[in-house]
């Protein structure tokens, strides 16, 4: 709950930006009715993995777009293991990285 406070304004269309996103997915992890209290009270509508049940729930799709994104910062050494102690040049080397990717995937395209 700590991280969706920290979320930031959402950008998108037109108008005041709205202060949380509208579906919150998750794997087994967090599969308990506590958490999917706290969103549905929030106004957010939990997509959270079932723990017990097989594969295939769907989530799959959106979470490869997730687990793609770390696989291309973990191409970046320094990323991967953290050298750095201050979090002020690890943060610049994230945003770089991120440069980087988004400038790759835009010549790709």
């Amino acid at each position: 709950m700590p991280l969706l406070d920290a979320v930031s304004p959402i950008r998108g269309r037109r108008g005041r930006p709205r202060r949380k996103p509208r579906r919150l997915y998750a794997d087994r992890g967090y599969d308990f009715d506590k958490y999917r209290r706290l969103l549905w009270k929030r106004g957010i509508k939990p997509v959270i993995a079932r723990r017990g049940v097989a594969h295939g729930s769907g989530l799959g799709k959106v979470r490869w777009v997730v687990e793609r994104a770390f696989a291309w910062l973990h191409q970046f050494k320094r990323l991967r293991i953290r050298y750095e102690r201050r979090a002020e040049l690890h943060q610049g080397l994230l945003q770089l990285a991120c440069s980087l990717i988004c400038r790759r995937l835009r010549t790709s395209y």
